[in-house]
């Protein structure tokens, strides 16, 4: 900025000044605008540099590969008697619902006797459906509200991105194949904020989700074709990096013509913009993105309610597979969502049916839509299982995966012995192949134990959690 010339008059040099600060609080907001979005990154891949090492060290495996954690959410329970096992521990055949799952059986635990007490009615009443969602990664009751005052608890994925995240570009990826709602009114007085996230970063804030499988594949890999994407990225870093040296030219110019108030603002404006510089820093240690090595992104959400879980699915293996992410969570649907199927035969919403009071055409049809949801959760497993991580293993291998449903029994709202299938060796860590009777245990002691895995230290506690499960 030039500096006023000594003739001026007062009323020039105090115009100039008023142009210099309104034109500093545009650069600012064009600053967050444009940097924001981009800076969700910090170190590269660790899988190239990472050493072996006899234990699990931090975000990783013993064999220096990365260690991944995801949660994925199907709703409004399930049928008991087609979903549990007969037979305990290794000798067990699978259920009606998991027969899909049969050439994984060696891959999967089938965990039975895990509870969620925080998500029964208590003194609260009516809205399971709502208290199911909020409950599920948090252990946490969540207050009964319809306004903005909602509070549930820090979920397991945030516990573990809090500790791990600076390790790839997004500290996590929380995704959805639902609608996105952050208020009103949904389930029986409890904010729809309860049932539509999944993942809470502090005991107030959700994490919204995205359902859009074009807008996640531009945040992970950015946008146009192929052989414009690295380009386009580069540009824009070049752009934010120019952008920064400009915004901080600007604000120091200003230094001298402030008061002692606005000289503290603008320190405080200053120290957020060099935050700023040193994430872009980071992303540009990282060198460019990933490539998922697809021509073009997908389309927007897909009018079929199959191909969106399935593109999710694989948007959420990409991840996995370019080492974007490590922790991520996938809402399937909110509980209580009516979604009917009509490309499996069923007209009647999925709320509908789960209440069926034993009608045996009911019974069935619910029986039908949880082998829908399992079909793709299967197939979601077969591609990890199938593509080579950098230690040889497969992705699977080096992952730990939940499916589940914070309801149990979606016909009478049960969250005793919770629907709950753990995929994936944690890079050796689990004990695959099995169903075992936990016996009324909390879920969130489950969480401790996956975290411990993770090399995570000090987590003593999440939600109502007890103690650990040593025998998964």
């Amino acid at each position: 900025m030039n500096k006023s010339h000594p003739s001026s008059s007062k009323a020039e040099i105090a115009a100039q000044r008023h142009f210099a600060l309104n034109r500093r609080q545009f650069l600012r907001g064009l600053g967050a605008c444009v940097a924001l979005p981009v800076f969700e990154s910090a170190l590269g891949p660790v899988a190239k540099a990472a050493p072996a090492a006899a234990t699990n060290p931090l975000g990783v495996t013993a064999t220096g590969a990365p260690l991944r954690m995801a949660f994925v959410y199907f709703p409004n329970g399930a049928h008991q008697p087609n979903w549990w096992p007969t037979g305990e521990g290794s000798n067990f055949v699978l259920g009606k619902t998991m027969q899909s799952l049969a050439p994984l059986q060696s891959r999967i635990q089938v965990l039975g006797g895990l509870d969620h007490q925080n998500a029964k009615a208590g003194n609260d009443g009516a809205g399971d459906h709502a208290r199911a969602n909020a409950t599920f990664l948090t252990g946490a009751r969540a207050r009964k509200t319809d306004s903005t005052d909602i509070q549930a608890g820090i979920s397991v994925d945030q516990v573990a991105a809090q500790r791990l995240g600076h390790l790839t570009r997004f500290p996590s990826l929380e995704l959805s194949c639902d609608a996105v709602r952050k208020s009103g009114r949904c389930d029986s007085g409890y904010s729809c904020a309860y049932q539509y996230n999944l993942s809470w970063q502090s005991a107030t804030t959700p994490m919204p989700p995205e359902p859009n499988p074009r807008l996640v594949f531009e945040r992970l890999f950015g946008s146009g074709n192929a052989r414009d994407r690295q380009a386009n990225h580069r540009m824009r870093q070049a752009t934010q990096r120019s952008l920064l040296d400009f915004v901080l030219d600007d604000a120091r110019s200003l230094q001298g013509e402030l008061g002692r108030n606005d000289q503290q603002k603008l320190d405080e404006y200053l120290t957020s913009v060099r935050e700023l510089e040193q994430r872009l820093e980071r992303a540009e240690r990282m060198g460019d993105l990933p490539d998922p090595r697809a021509d073009t992104p997908p389309e927007g959400i897909p009018t079929n309610f199959g191909d969106h879980m399935e593109v999710m699915y694989d948007l959420l293996a990409l991840a996995f597979q370019t080492d974007s992410t490590r922790i991520s969570t996938l809402l399937l649907a909110g509980d209580g969502n009516n979604r009917a199927y009509p490309q499996i035969g069923i007209p009647e919403g999925h709320h509908y049916c789960s209440h069926h009071r034993n009608d045996p055409e009911l019974v069935d049809k619910i029986g039908q839509i949880d082998l829908y949801y399992m079909k793709y959760f299967t197939r979601f497993l077969q591609k990890l299982e199938a593509t080579k991580d950098v230690d040889g293993h497969s992705i699977l291998h080096n992952s730990m995966i939940v499916y589940g449903c914070g309801n149990s029994d979606g016909n009478r709202h049960t969250h005793e012995n919770l629907p709950i299938v753990l995929a994936g060796a944690g890079g050796g860590s689990l004990q695959t192949g099995q169903y075992r009777k936990i016996g009324g245990r909390p879920m969130s002691n489950l969480f401790l134990s996956l975290t411990d895995r993770l090399g995570v230290q000090g987590v003593e506690r999440i939600g109502d959690s007890s103690g650990r499960i040593q025998t998964v």
